[in-house]
């Protein structure tokens, strides 16, 4: 895995669950059983197809926003990364929104 390979998963404009959830679905190719919970999100992201990166960017304005949330999110995005049978690493952009930051990674 390189992160030439990562997911991207930009949270930009991202202001509640509803809409952090389906970007997760989104950008994460998540399956039509996803159920838009935090339970569910856990259980696809182990169940990704690794090993795989995630980077997350544009996560600032979210965090902001619906901080408990947030913390739900990267307590789940952690668990997730412990637990993942076949290699999960979720990375944080940190910095401005710079939608070329993730491109030039590797």
């Amino acid at each position: 895995m390189t992160l030439d390979d990562a997911l991207v998963l930009d949270l930009s404009g991202i202001v509640d669950k509803a809409g952090f959830m389906d970007r997760c679905a989104a950008a994460l190719g998540l399956p039509g059983w996803f159920g838009r919970n935090w339970d569910a999100l856990a259980d696809c992201l182990t169940d990704l197809p690794g090993p795989v990166a995630v980077v997350v960017t544009g996560w600032q304005g979210y965090a902001e926003a619906r901080p408990r949330d947030w913390e739900t999110a990267r307590d789940v995005f952690a668990t997730a990364s412990d637990t993942s049978p076949t290699g999960l690493t979720v990375l944080l952009a940190l910095g401005g929104n710079d939608k070329t930051g993730a491109a030039s990674l590797g």
